[in-house]
């Protein structure tokens, strides 16, 4: 589990094809405290599993699923991730509870300088459009935001300076992709009022 809550980035220092898995090399540097083969960490929102540690660096596998569902299918050598431990019992929880189950992502249409902050707008795509209202909870690329203006194209997101500092979000250009994530609590939510609804009906 996760919150959200972004520990800051890492560079892929290695990107290895095999078949049906995208082996990711990453330099985890200071998020490697404690960390084990077997661990979950969060890499752009993606819970992934730590295969091998060699000083420094450490090797994820993406398998096919992941690589259509979620940014890790593009990524490259060079490019920076955004990264999280997983939640451990008696951590602070600052952004909501997040699985790392990324369900789709998301282009960026719209970006602009609002003062010191980042404004971004990202396409509403129909798989998670019930989810996704104003005030509510989301994950971009496993950071907690909160959502700004939605409608059925797309919602905003208002990113403050010590988010575009912390993350990769500031690096994000028009049409570049996003991952998605809904939390759990919000999904059982909406699915239990619209089944109500269909009752209803």
């Amino acid at each position: 589990m996760y919150t959200g809550i972004v520990a800051g980035i890492a560079p892929v220092v290695e990107i290895e094809e095999n078949e049906g898995v995208r082996k990711l090399t990453i330099d985890l540097g200071r998020y490697l405290e404690d960390l084990e083969v077997g661990a979950s960490v969060a890499i752009d929102g993606v819970c992934m599993t730590v295969v091998s540690i060699d000083g420094k660096e450490v090797v994820f596998d993406a398998i096919d699923e992941t690589l259509e569902r979620t940014t890790l299918g593009q990524v490259e050598e060079g490019a920076v991730v955004n990264v999280e431990r997983s939640l451990k019992v008696g951590d602070e929880l600052g952004g909501h509870i997040l699985s790392g189950h990324v369900m789709t992502m998301g282009k960026i249409t719209d970006r602009h300088a609002r003062g010191e902050g980042l404004y971004i707008l990202v396409e509403n795509p129909e798989s998670v459009r019930p989810f996704v209202m104003e005030k509510g909870f989301i994950a971009i690329d496993g950071m907690s935001l909160t959502v700004g203006e939605v409608t059925d194209e797309s919602f905003a997101l208002h990113i403050i300076p010590e988010t575009l500092r912390v993350t990769t979000i500031g690096q994000k250009e028009v049409g570049s992709m996003v991952n998605i994530e809904i939390d759990s609590r919000t999904q059982a939510i909406v699915e239990t009022m619209m089944r109500k609804m269909e009752g209803d009906s």
